[in-house]
């Protein structure tokens, strides 16, 4: 009895040991709508911030690119309010910059990636809560003509 009391402390110490060393999760600092991709114009870079594309990015499988830093609930997505599905893949700080966390890393963010489908034009917004005090809500918008 002594014996196995003893093993449940150490187990718990190990396992309170390794959440005091675990980073805390970062809040969500900034949402960036990054690339609009289409057959039409190809790649279109709108990471600067702009109110619309340059190009007409008509026809359909139109795909916008989101950089998400931080930690975000459940985003919400939608072109001309209409909501929009999209994947996420997790990027880790290389030091150098943002990348895939494929060979390791802490995860620093998140790049999703959304099919616009038959849809062609129209404002796409993406907006999410930090799960992280102060839970503040961010959001980016863009018009995709």
């Amino acid at each position: 009895m002594k014996r196995t009391f003893t093993g449940f402390i150490v187990f718990f110490g190990l396992l309170a040991s390794g959440m005091l060393h675990a980073a805390p999760a970062m809040p969500l600092s900034a949402v960036e709508i990054l690339k609009v991709v289409s057959r039409t114009c190809a790649v279109e870079d709108v990471s600067d911030a702009r109110e619309q594309t340059r190009c007409d990015h008509n026809g359909p499988n139109i795909k916008v690119y989101v950089l998400e830093r931080g930690y975000g609930g459940q985003p919400n997505v939608t072109l001309n309010g209409q909501k929009i599905d999209g994947v996420r893949a997790p990027v880790c700080n290389r030091g150098t910059g943002l990348d895939d966390c494929q060979r390791g890393g802490t995860t620093t963010g998140y790049l999703y990636t959304f099919d616009l489908g038959n849809k062609n034009e129209g404002w796409f917004e993406f907006s999410n809560t930090s799960l992280v005090p102060p839970h503040t809500r961010l959001g980016a918008r863009l018009f995709i003509k």
